[in-house]
Formats: structure tokens, C-alpha cells, sequence
């Protein structure tokens, strides 16, 4: 298969995930006052994986989704999971070391449990443990690979810098830093895997249940969906993006960040061996806002990123931005001259929570709500590794080692410096400046 002529057609736009196609077995949603020990909102990866761990302790549980289970970020990532911090690996270095020593452990420990999540559940997610690369595109973003390395490494991360031929990258790209932990998956695949073993358990599971509302009534907290109502000795708020619609939720806790992704027609493998990417590994560039590239087993190409847009609430669903679409389409062609004769068929957007520190964040809104955030672009393992640790904590109270860094015993959050559009809008000036210096 050569590809689809760029003069076929475009690509199709939806408002829901180009990974999976939605399930045809919703639950009802609530429709009636009940009661539990633990009400969960939200049934993205670290809702599901919260409600899992919670009944396995013993807990009663009813988890409320406003669509269905995995139908927000959790099925609409790239697809990579990776055991790379986020944030700025040399600046946390010099400003807090233990901060990025707790947050390598962590990111590590996250992509050990979702590995174990999906042998143990016996989910079939396409999960390839092939590692994941921080790219280089250029001289100045391969200088920036290696000081990143270099602080990771002092911290305890396992990782390998090499170049293009040793890390068996495509030909565009200079070389970079391997973290080998980890790999790439179909996240629609794994969040409905999770949805399986979740509605198999004792979780009491609604969806189609939007929260209105969720309030402290003494010794218990009260949910209010439309048609009904939860009275829950503990509240534990996992929904993510959609996190300050709720006026309970603490302030500035998160901002809904989109995203898009575009996804190519199938390429030959021979074709895609000629391009250099040989390590199949998961792709993310040193830009500022990074473009990713994801190989599926089926050999289509995902790409993803590049521009972040902050929204307001309530968070909307919505397409695609056309000019996002071809300025992603742009990156694909310039990363994978050889295979511009290949077209892209479809295209999606997804929001997903940004917290001010790009770190996760995790504590009490009120006396009897607690909240979850492991997101920041890599959900696919700390969402729902974090969400069992809350999930343990609930059950006895204690604060395992890897969440105890990002347990917040004061609501107080900064304002962002760098989660407003005239910043993000800039980034993307400046990372396409530096693509015209090196002719990409």
C-alpha cells in the first residue's frame, strides 16, 4: 500500500476520538437518590482506576460519568506511554532536586502500574514496550536533549541520549533522549479495556449522569446529577478537564487545555524502514510545544500537538481547528518527506487539565471532596496510578511515598505564567522561527 493521493479528499473530522468508536452498551443514568461510602465523578482512566482500587478494598462505590466511561482525555491522547517527568527537568533541577528525584520515581512507578493494569485486566490495547524519545529536529533542541538528560539522570532516571542511526529514528531527526520504560498503545483500546473490568466489578457505574454539584452535609458530602442524587461519606472529584465547573473545586487547581491529533492512511513497513524509524519508539520534539509521532501496528502514523488553545468553562465539545489540522499536516510532511504522497484521513481534538505546575496534584477541596490530577499530557499512566494511591489513602490513611509529594494540605494554587493563549500563540511563533533556521 503506497498511501492515498493527497487529491483524494480530506480528512474526517469528529468530535469524539479517531482511536475507538464510541460503545453501544452506555449505562442508565441515575435516575434516584442513593447512598455509599465513596462517590467518584468522572470515568476517565483515573476515575475507573480510583473506583477499581476502592472496591477492592472493600469500599462501596458509585461512579457518575456525564457521557461515558474513557469518553474525555483518556481515549483522545497520542497514545504514548511515557516514564519522563513533564515540565522543565534543568530549571527543577537547580530550583528543588528532591522535587524532580520524587517526580522521576513517580513517573516511573505510573508506567509500571499501567503495564501491570493491562496484564492483569488482560486488556488488549496494541501496547508496544518500545520506549518513548524526546526528538531533536535541530543543533539547539539536541543540546537541549542532552542537558535534560543530564538532569534526569542525576536524579535517578534510566534513560540513553544517541543520534539518529543508535536511537533508530526517522532521517529527519538528529537524535535525542530514550527513556525505554514505556511505549506506545491504542488509549481508546485501553480506556474501554478499563471500562470492561470496571463495569464487571461491584462499582456501582451511571453514566449519562452529569454533576451539578457537590456539597459538604456534615459528616457526608451530596452529588447532584439532574435526575437524581449521591450521599457519599467521601467525594473523590476525577474529572479532569471539566474539574472547575464544579464550584467546589479549589481555584486555579486546572485550566482545560485542547488538543489535536491527525492520523495518516496506512504506510508499507518497507516504506517506513526507509525513512530511518527503525525503533518504532513513540516521538515527542524538543520544541516548545511538542510534536508527537506514534507508529500503530496497523502503519498509520499519529501526530499530535503542536498547538495548545486554553478554554473557558463550561468546557464545550468541538472539532478540530481547520488551520491547526493543516499546520499539523505541515509538521507530518516536513518530519516524513518520503511518505508526503500519504494522506491524512481523519482528525480529533480532546481537552485535557493543565495544572500550573505541571506536576500532579492531589488533596482534600473540602472536608469529605477530595480531587486527583495526574494529567498534564501523560494520563495515560499517572492518571490512574494516582488515582489508586488517593484510592488506598481513603481506605487507610495513609500517604504512600509516591503521593506524598503531590498531596496538597493548602488549596493555594499560582497563577500560570505559561497557560494563556498570547504565550502558548508565541511558543508556536517561536518554535516555527527555529524550524525556518535549520530549512524545516
Amino acid at each position: 500500500m503506497n498511501g492515498s493521493p493527497l487529491a483524494d479528499c480530506g480528512p474526517r473530522y469528529t468530535t469524539f476520538t479517531g482511536w475507538v468508536d464510541r460503545p453501544t452498551d452506555s449505562t442508565a443514568p441515575l435516575d434516584a437518590t442513593t447512598s455509599c461510602d465513596v462517590a467518584v465523578v468522572g470515568g476517565g482512566l483515573g476515575g475507573m482506576a480510583t473506583a477499581l482500587r476502592l472496591a477492592e478494598r472493600g469500599a462501596d462505590v458509585v461512579l457518575l460519568e456525564s457521557d461515558f466511561c474513557g469518553y474525555g482525555a483518556s481515549s483522545r491522547n497520542a497514545g504514548q506511554l511515557s516514564a519522563k517527568p513533564t515540565g522543565e527537568p534543568q530549571i527543577l533541577a537547580k530550583v528543588n532536586p528532591q522535587l524532580l528525584r520524587d517526580l522521576v520515581r513517580f513517573s516511573a512507578s505510573s508506567v509500571r502500574f499501567a503495564e501491570d493494569l493491562i496484564k492483569q485486566l488482560g486488556i488488549e490495547c496494541e501496547y508496544e514496550a518500545v520506549g518513548n524519545v524526546g526528538a531533536a529536529v535541530s543543533k539547539g533542541q539536541m543540546r537541549k536533549a542532552q542537558r535534560d538528560a543530564q538532569a534526569l539522570l542525576a536524579a535517578g532516571a534510566h534513560l540513553e541520549v544517541g543520534d539518529q542511526h543508535e536511537l533508530g529514528l526517522p532521517d529527519t531527526f538528529l537524535g535525542g533522549m530514550l527513556t525505554p520504560a514505556g511505549g506506545t498503545m491504542n488509549p481508546g483500546l485501553f480506556t474501554l479495556g478499563l471500562r470492561g473490568a470496571l463495569l464487571g466489578s461491584g462499582v456501582r457505574v451511571f453514566e449519562q449522569s452529569p454533576v451539578q454539584s457537590v456539597e459538604d452535609v456534615g459528616s457526608a458530602a451530596m452529588v447532584i446529577t439532574p435526575l437524581g442524587r449521591v450521599r457519599a461519606k467521601k467525594v473523590v472529584l476525577a474529572n479532569n478537564a471539566w474539574a472547575p465547573e464544579l464550584a467546589i473545586t479549589p481555584r486555579r487547581l486546572s485550566r482545560p487545555v485542547w488538543v489535536n491529533m491527525i492520523e495518516t492512511a496506512p504506510v508499507e513497513r518497507e516504506r517506513i524502514v526507509a525513512t530511518g524509524w527503525t525503533s518504532r519508539a513513540g516521538l515527542a520534539t524538543k520544541h516548545n510545544v511538542m510534536e508527537s509521532y506514534h507508529l500503530t501496528p496497523a502503519g498509520t502514523i499519529a501526530v499530535g500537538v503542536r498547538q495548545l488553545k486554553i478554554g473557558k468553562n463550561p468546557v464545550v465539545e468541538r472539532i478540530s481547528d481547520p488551520d491547526v489540522v493543516a499546520d499539523l499536516t505541515d509538521a507530518f510532511r516536513a518530519r516524513f518527506p518520503s511518505l508526503r504522497d500519504v494522506a491524512v484521513t481523519k482528525t480529533w481534538g480532546g481537552w485535557i487539565a493543565m495544572t500550573s505546575s505541571r506536576a500532579p496534584v492531589v488533596g482534600k477541596a473540602s472536608k469529605n471532596v477530595y480531587y486527583a490530577i495526574g494529567c498534564n499530557g501523560h494520563g495515560l499512566g499517572q492518571a490512574p496510578y494516582l488515582g489508586s494511591l488517593l484510592a488506598d489513602h481513603l481506605t487507610s490513611d495513609e500517604i504512600h511515598e509516591d503521593m506524598m509529594p503531590w498531596w496538597q494540605s493548602e488549596n493555594r494554587f499560582p497563577r500560570s505564567l505559561y497557560l494563556h493563549n498570547p504565550v502558548l500563540r508565541a511558543a508556536w511563533l517561536a518554535d516555527r522561527i527555529g524550524d525556518r533556521r535549520v530549512g524545516r
